[in-house]
């Protein structure tokens, strides 16, 4: 299950990076950049859930120990 986290990380990592490249920054909430906008905000949202989702898994390991 951390391979698939790490995968899904690398992933919303990509997104960002690709969507970064399609907001037009003179006029950010308009048109196809307000859809990149999402996009990112998006990718965020998965890496930081991936990251809780990580962080759990140690502490239940941790507590059947």
């Amino acid at each position: 299950m951390k391979i698939f986290s790490i995968v899904v990380i690398i992933l919303a990592f990509a997104l960002i990076i690709f969507n970064v490249t399609k907001v037009n920054f003179e006029s950010p909430f308009e048109g196809n950049s307000k859809v990149a906008l999402i996009g990112i905000i998006s990718g965020f949202c998965a890496i930081v859930l991936m990251l809780i989702f990580l962080v759990s898994k140690k502490i239940e390991e941790k507590t059947k120990d």
